[in-house]
């Protein structure tokens, strides 16, 4: 049934209005309609996902409400029930190319990588207890610092950083390994960067065996690529390409090219500037015992550009 409401004629609200001639049975029915509107509203629970919302320069939007957002589940809208800046702790999985394609970068990897780690560890509300992970490429995945809050043992991470002569990168091996490696941990905001340099892909793994990881490791997947495309047409960097463009899109994350590394400082700080400015977006989630296959975030606002991942839920606990 739908109730309209009714506009007294000096134009201020008067609540619904019944005609003096309704009878007990049309009030009756109102009340029916009302009392059956409850349980299904009993029946949502919330869900919420992260998400950055950016203008056409590349901006963070600031002072974002429920209005200005749109969450779909298979292409169903939901209702966008609370906003608020994301302020709960990521935990950074931050993969770098140290092949011997890095040869001339270091120094430019070197200080974006640092000015990087400042951004997001420096302690504010959105960066409060940030730990960080500091991984290299060249020749198999290597931990050169374990996740951590500590700013000076991943400086000395980054002081460590040499590229390897007569190596390629395994980025999709290295991907594999920590999108489990998140999963079995249990992060509650994983964030994965890989920074990447055109060249040799020498991964034992293909995107079809990849992109499933990342997706359920809950991540946010962003990457940033040094150099233009090298036209490789061999497999492993098809794969390649596949797993950054898909699997940065399918996560909420983005691909950033630089066509050197001058320019890798500025799009890193872009992006520490774009994670330390996030929203948690809560919204009502009808149960159900079938997932959405696919849950999408947009702006109703014209020109802006927004990007969401879902909040991981608890783990349950297994059964003993």
């Amino acid at each position: 049934m739908r109730l309209h409401l009714t506009l007294s004629e000096t134009g201020s609200y008067t609540g619904i209005v019944i005609p003096r001639r309704a009878t007990l049975s049309a009030v009756l029915l109102v009340a029916l309609a009302t009392a059956a509107a409850a349980p299904l509203r009993a029946q949502t629970v919330q869900r919420s996902l992260y998400v950055s919302v950016l203008d056409p320069a590349g901006a963070p939007v600031p002072n974002l409400g429920p209005p200005d957002f749109i969450v779909r589940e298979d292409n169903i809208a939901r209702e966008v029930l609370h906003v608020a800046p994301a302020d709960e702790p990521m935990q950074i999985a931050l993969l770098v190319d140290n092949s011997q394609a890095a040869r001339n970068e270091i120094l430019e990897l070197r200080l974006g990588l640092n000015a990087f780690i400042d951004a997001v560890m420096t302690p504010s509300n959105a960066t409060r207890r940030n730990e960080l992970a500091l991984i290299t490429l060249a020749g198999q995945p290597t931990i050169v610092t374990d996740y951590t809050p500590d700013r000076a043992q991943l400086a000395k991470g980054v002081d460590r950083l040499f590229s390897q002569p007569s190596s390629g990168a395994c980025l999709l091996d290295a991907l594999f390994e920590v999108s489990r490696a998140i999963r079995k941990r249990d992060a509650s905001r994983p964030v994965i960067v890989a920074v990447t340099i055109e060249g040799p892909e020498l991964s034992n793994r293909r995107y079809d065996q990849v992109l499933g990881p990342i997706e359920e490791s809950g991540a946010a997947f962003y990457a940033l690529a040094i150099g233009p495309p090298s036209g490789d047409l061999s497999e492993e960097t098809r794969s390649r390409e596949i797993v950054l463009g898909q699997g940065t899109r399918n996560t909420g994350g983005s691909l950033r090219q630089v066509l050197s590394s001058m320019a890798l400082s500025p799009k890193l700080l872009e992006l520490a500037v774009e994670l330390t400015h996030v929203y948690r977006v809560t919204y009502a989630h009808p149960q159900s015992l079938v997932p959405p296959d696919r849950v999408t975030v947009t702006t109703s606002r014209p020109g802006l550009t927004a990007r969401g991942t879902l909040v991981k839920e608890p783990r349950k606990p297994d059964r003993p």
